[in-house]
Parts: structure tokens; sequence; C-alpha cells
């Protein structure tokens, strides 16, 4: 082979190498991570369970954080997401206590540097019961994001009558529903009428919020127990990026969508 030729193969190799690791979609701009899950099944002795068959075993399905160069941000993220972060619980805890029968997760938006997730945890005791968490976390820093972060300091109490009066329709609608259940006494209809009509979304309830492409939607836990659980709000009030432009901080977090309205 010629000299020249060689030389320049020998050049232009490492040139070559770093544009295909400049197109990698692992190597990108950390503006996602790699959620990848694992899958874990535990299993109990009769003994444990008391026998009761439904008991004997659990699911668990949790994420693996990957893909993230900052080693101090991953780090930080993965402590979040831990099992025993999420509900308080450690897989073997689970294991010995027998009430959980699955465990799983949900990436609810994973771009522009923020990860939206949410975990579920199923079980039965006395009765089944479903419990939820979720985090909103930054992909820059690693931090679970709060309102504080995202909105600018004097629209919080403002969000939080929005949110409240979105929270007040619906339990509206409830009361008129259950005005009309033949099933229920006028005594019961009116301490769940009295219930209902109490809660109210309050500034520190902003925290609690999710987000997409079109807008962010705020969660609220009206914490009612299971024998009323089915008259509880859904509690997912949702508002676009346009109409909270004016609230959002542009340097925030969620800059990037009111830099697209």
């Amino acid at each position: 082979m010629n000299r020249n030729r060689l030389s320049f193969l020998v050049l232009a190799l490492p040139m070559a190498l770093c544009a295909i690791v400049a197109q990698s979609p692992s190597v990108a701009a950390q503006d996602r991570a790699i959620v990848q899950p694992r899958r874990v099944v535990l299993l109990r002795s009769q003994k444990e369970t008391g026998g009761a068959p439904g008991k004997r075993k659990a699911i668990v399905r949790y994420p693996i954080l990957l893909g993230l160069t900052d080693g101090s941000v991953l780090r930080r993220i993965q402590k979040t997401l831990a099992i025993k972060n999420v509900f308080d619980s450690t897989l073997e805890e689970y294991r010995q206590d027998g009430w959980l029968t699955d465990f799983d997760y949900r990436v609810n938006y994973n771009t522009n540097y923020l990860l939206d997730i949410t975990f579920t945890q199923s079980g039965m005791g006395a009765y089944p019961d479903t419990q939820t968490k979720h985090f909103l976390i930054s992909l820059r820093t690693g931090a679970v994001i709060k309102a504080a972060d995202a909105f600018n300091s004097d629209a919080l109490a403002n969000l939080a009558t929005m949110a409240s009066q979105k929270l007040k329709a619906e339990t509206r609608k409830i009361v008129k529903d259950l005005e009309s259940d033949k099933e229920t006494s006028a005594d019961e209809k009116s301490a769940l009428k009295d219930q209902l009509e109490q809660l109210k979304l309050e500034r520190e309830n902003l925290d609690e919020f999710s987000v997409s492409d079109k807008g962010v939607t705020f969660i609220y836990d009206a914490g009612f127990p299971h024998a009323i659980k089915a008259l509880e709000p859904d509690g997912r009030y949702f508002f676009s990026y346009a109409a909270l432009r004016t609230y959002i901080k542009r340097n925030g977090p969620l800059g990037v969508f009111i830099a697209k309205t």
C-alpha cells in the first residue's frame, strides 16, 4: 500500500471513530436517561403466608437507571429510585411481610432533562389496596423537582387557587352523583358531603406534579380511607404550558416548554 495513503488512513481512523461515538444515542446530550427494567419474583413459604395461596408470590419490577455520564447525578437519582426509598420497604421486608403482590413502575416522561416516573404497589391485607408514589427528577442535578424550583415564587398562591378550583369542581360533581345514590342513607350522604366540601388544594400540595409535552398535571391525594375510597377525587388537574406561561421560571426546569409556546 502507498505510504502516503497508509498515513492518511491512520490519521483518519480516530476522526471517524469520534464521529461514530458522537452520533451514538448512549453518548448523546444527557437530556434523557436509559431506564431498564429489573424483574424479581419473591417466593414465600407456607409458614410465612399462613397457607394463603394468593400470598405465596409477589412480582417486583423496578427501574435500573443508566446512561448519565455525571456520576454524582446518576448516584443521586439511583438513591431516589431505590426500592427502599419509594414505599419504605426493602425486597427482603416485602418477602417477609406477605402483604405485597405487585410492585411496578411507569416512565411518564424522559427527555428535556426531566425524568417523570410513577411507582405502584398493590397488596392484600384485610382488603386489597394500591398505593402510588410519583417523582419528577432533574437529569441536570439529580434532585427531585419541587414547585418552587419550576414556578415563580409570587405565582404559587395563584397556582394553588387555580388547581383548587378544579378540585372543587370535581368534588361538586361527586356530591351531585352521591345525592342520587339510593343505597346511602341521608346521614351518610351529609357526612360524606361535608368531607368532600372541606377538601382544598393548598400551596404545599403543588410539589406533586407531573409533566408532558403538553403541560403540567398537579397531583392531589385526598387520603380517603378504604371504606369511602370510591368517592375520593381523582386528583389530577391539568394546565397547558400556554396557561402557565407567566408562572413558569424561564431559567427553571420547565423553561424549555414556555420557549416553545
